[in-house]
């Protein structure tokens, strides 16, 4: 059996990593060895924020929405829940859209679905 010479392939591995190690703080984007290690804790924060940053925005969809509710004179809760029995099927990232951009057509979309909550 013959010995396998891993220049190439090694080489690829560690150039890998020492480029998404560019821009890390001293040695960690230096050294393979503590770039490896970087890098892994890295990938461990983009995976688990990749999940945060789906929650932070539907929080930041939901603050946008009772905004521009409370500007029309009810609250989140109660336009959303308007917005069910009316049958109104607009996700939340959609209806923040609206709440920002066309504010009249917010509004329109407000007093055509509040007689709905009241019966």
């Amino acid at each position: 059996m013959a010995r396998v010479k891993r220049g190439v392939t090694a080489r690829r591995r560690r150039k890998k990593v020492m480029e998404r190690a560019s821009g890390y703080y001293s040695s960690g984007g230096r050294c393979f060895t503590h770039a490896k290690e970087k890098n892994d804790r890295g990938m461990v924060y983009a995976y688990r924020d990749r999940k945060v940053r789906k929650r932070e925005m539907r929080s930041l969809w939901i603050s946008r929405i009772n905004a521009a509710a409370r500007l029309n004179g009810t609250t989140y809760s109660v336009f959303m829940n308007a917005l069910l029995k009316a049958e109104i099927a607009l996700d939340r990232k959609v209806l923040a859209d609206i709440a920002v951009a066309d504010a009249v057509g917010f509004s329109a979309l407000v007093k055509s679905v509040l007689p709905s909550a009241q019966a």
